[in-house]
């Protein structure tokens, strides 16, 4: 594409923040809309994810382990420490546990697909001829806001799922409508609302922390991609392409940090929001 053909910066991001979707029938509500690219990254990182670990589980060997095995090994028991220590129901840690460590490993893999370059499958759409049917494809899930709200809900149905397992359902319900104010009658359609709302602020808080972090860190991918654009189309010194390469490898280096910290950070959430759902106020 020539200089004068070229987007703007404006088009450019736009075009690559654009999902690649379904096209609804005229007079269908939005909730018949779906982003096909999260929903495929979603189920295929998923099942790479969940392949990795029966893997490792089914090659476990008493003796001395593999450095893959050792891995994971060591990642499970760092799960399962802190599973231990925000939820003291020893039952509860044998579906806890493998939950929390299948977050991790999924979201981390989810997030590492920001490290692909930005323009990597809108090129290999132009080469294999496909460019024309496909015209939008975003590649990294968590940086779209239904797809970690969807996560966010999956934790909060577990939680209903525990506060009525270990409470019952009259426990339960005395709960949200004597905590926190009181158990006075009065008081109970106050506390019922607050615990309503403090059930949505952490399901919004819980997913809309994870999408920011990756929007950002994938803006930004795309701004210093801009930056090598401006450099190829204006090769007339050295310190714009130095520039690129110095501002690319600094950020990826540094965005491993954030990939790995928001996958902890959702893991470790879920973790406190099951554990609350154990403990009777």
């Amino acid at each position: 594409m020539s200089a004068a053909n070229a987007p703007s910066a404006g088009e450019y991001i736009g075009h690559h923040l654009t999902h690649l979707q379904n096209k609804p029938m005229a007079g269908v509500i939005d909730f018949s809309v779906f982003n096909l690219d999260s929903i495929f990254w979603g189920i295929f990182l998923g099942i790479v994810g969940s392949f990795l670990l029966w893997k490792a589980a089914s090659k476990a060997t008493s003796g001395v382990p593999g450095r893959f095995q050792a891995a994971v090994e060591i990642l499970f028991e760092m799960v399962d420490s802190q599973a231990k220590g925000i939820i003291h129901n020893a039952q509860s840690r044998k579906l806890v546990s493998p939950l929390a460590l299948t977050v991790f490993v999924w979201i981390f893999l989810l997030n590492s697909m920001d490290f692909l370059p930005v323009d990597l499958f809108h090129k290999l759409f132009e080469w294999t001829g496909v460019d024309h049917s496909i015209h939008y494809f975003r590649v990294v899930p968590t940086a779209d806001l239904s797809s970690t709200l969807g996560m966010s809900v999956s934790v909060l149905l577990i939680c209903v799922f525990y506060n009525i397992k270990i409470k019952g359902i009259g426990g339960w319900f005395h709960e949200l409508t004597t905590a926190p104010f009181g158990a006075h009658p009065i008081l109970w359609p106050f506390n019922f609302v607050f615990q309503m709302i403090e059930f949505v602020a952490k399901t919004v808080s819980h997913g809309m922390r994870l999408f920011g972090n990756m929007y950002a860190g994938e803006l930004i991918f795309m701004l210093i991609a801009l930056m090598g654009g401006t450099a190829a189309m204006s090769l007339t010194g050295i310190l714009l392409p130095l520039g690129h390469v110095i501002a690319g490898s600094i950020w990826a280096i540094f965005h491993i940090l954030i990939v790995a910290l928001q996958a902890f950070i959702f893991m470790m959430l879920t973790l406190v929001y099951i554990g609350q759902a154990h403990d009777a106020h």
